[in-house]
């Protein structure tokens, strides 16, 4: 029975560290779930590193989550057992004592010797308060008065997972779960033991008091470990969808390094999503497990073959953005998301404009994104001119469009009350497969002041407001169905 016990201890144990490494976007399964449940109960709980190892071939799939999955390891598991001997407080005054002390003049009082008094007045004050001697014989006060740190850090482990500390999200939180782990260690009685004791100016009031701040003092530091153990991926998280709904043009200088990680990790759930799948054609790479299993019938004659390879087809997509001042953030973040996709997109061209336009194509090709991205931007930047860029892209690319392309315009069509020569987008919207128009601004906003965006509607398959990376993945998710 307690053998059950203990394994259904450290089964709930186990599942708290994978939750916890879920909360790290470690994608974890039921199944390897189980798995790791498995490779515990064969490898046991008595050799660390090779408990780690076991569970870390079950439940990390790529080098990203390998080290996610160590750091989180040595903080779950390798947790030191707390301190009951004495507060913060003696251990930072017996330290200066030592430093202070010098010569054979220098005395103290041994610590062993402060305990047995305090243990002695503790007694004496027993034997004529009935209440006293209650809270003295508890098992709480006991392991208290023994330092028992083994059998305390026990009760602490167990009070944590009685009131499921585990579950702590939030700094404002920790008040909360360290009184409930207090009430569930006992302490309540002896908080109101020392109130009485307070009112009658016991003079067993010190020694009591000593040990209801040793435990309070652990108890807290307890949870001030947990919250930092299992807010870390919750907080992270939740900052990762603060700044997926923030409109980019606002996020601050120091959030752009996160931001960027936080795009190459949409691409690359994106990816996973939409990676090309083979189809089965007459002729290729012969399917040898279809055609064995058809030869069955035949004992084993292969009357049928069967063929599989990869669909061909060369659809390619131009990405047209306005870096303008206004409109520069947004044309960032959108040629990084579609740089970081190129093994499930079909081919990309870049053209940037404000003035005038140009191909960037070769920009990417030639450097890192985030160096390319700063050098479109250097040389295209300036004031805005729609039918300038786009009398430049016609130069450049119209012919190239066919039924298989697909063009993007991320811009605010704010065009300073220029031409806006309609009708080569509207050429452009004739020649191409489809035409999505991401405007940065409030739909409310389009068609006021020079803005041309309900004139450039008519030239548009599709058109919609897209100033944060929830709706740009969302955008970009619908075009990768599109070109399935």
């Amino acid at each position: 029975m307690a053998e059950h016990a203990l394994s259904s201890a450290m089964q709930s144990h186990l599942v708290n560290f994978i939750g916890l490494l879920r909360s790290h976007d470690v994608r974890i399964s039921p199944a390897e779930t189980l798995d790791a449940m498995n490779v515990a109960a064969t490898l046991g709980y008595a050799q660390r590193d090779r408990l780690r190892d076991g569970l870390a071939a079950a439940l990390a799939k790529t080098p990203a989550e390998e080290a996610i999955f160590q750091h989180c390891f040595g903080r779950f598991f390798d947790q030191q057992l707390a301190d009951f001997s004495s507060t913060r407080e003696e251990r930072a005054n017996q330290a200066g004592e030592q430093e202070a002390a010098s010569g054979p003049e220098a005395t103290s009082v041994p610590k062993g010797a402060a305990d047995h008094s305090a243990e002695q007045l503790l007694e004496t004050a027993a034997q004529t308060d009935s209440d006293l001697q209650a809270l003295l014989t508890t098992p709480l006060l006991q392991q208290l008065q023994d330092n028992d740190s083994a059998a305390l850090n026990l009760a602490m482990g167990e009070a944590a997972a009685s009131v499921g500390l585990s579950q702590i999200r939030m700094f404002t939180q920790k008040g909360q779960f360290t009184r409930r782990m207090l009430d569930a260690m006992g302490e309540d009685q002896l908080r109101r033991t020392l109130a009485r004791l307070e009112q009658e100016d016991s003079p067993a009031l010190e020694p009591l008091r000593r040990y209801r701040d040793i435990l309070r003092e652990q108890v807290r530091d307890y949870v001030e470990r947990q919250y930092l153990l299992q807010a870390e991926g919750e907080n992270a998280r939740f900052m990762d969808e603060l700044l997926r709904r923030t409109r980019l043009s606002n996020l601050e200088l120091r959030y752009q390094h996160r931001v960027q990680e936080l795009v190459q990790r949409m691409a690359r759930k994106l990816a996973e999503r939409h990676a090309r799948k083979r189809r089965t054609y007459r002729r290729g790479k012969l399917d040898m497990g279809r055609t064995l299993r058809r030869g069955i019938a035949n004992d084993g004659i292969l009357f049928h073959t069967h063929w599989k390879r990869t669909r061909k087809n060369k659809p390619q997509l131009l990405a047209i953005c306005d870096v303008s001042g206004s409109v520069a953030a947004y044309a960032k973040f959108l040629l990084l998301f579609l740089y970081s996709l190129q093994d499930v997109l079909p081919k990309v061209r870049s053209f940037a404009f404000s003035s005038h336009l140009g191909e960037v194509s070769e920009l990417f090709a030639q450097h890192p994104v985030d160096k390319a991205i700063e050098l479109v931007n250097w040389r295209y930047g300036g004031a805005t001119d729609y039918g300038k860029s786009l009398q430049d892209f016609a130069r450049l690319a119209l012919d190239d469009i066919n039924s298989s392309t697909t063009v993007i315009m991320l811009g605010d069509a704010r065009n300073n009350h220029g031409d806006p020569q309609l009708d080569i987008m509207r050429s452009i919207y004739q020649r191409s497969r489809r035409v999505i128009w991401l405007n940065p601004e409030s739909r409310r906003a389009w068609g006021t002041g020079d803005s041309e965006m309900p004139r450039y509607l008519s030239a548009c398959h599709f058109a919609a407001e897209c100033n944060n990376l929830t709706q740009l993945e969302r955008i970009v998710d619908q075009l990768l169905k599109m070109n399935r």
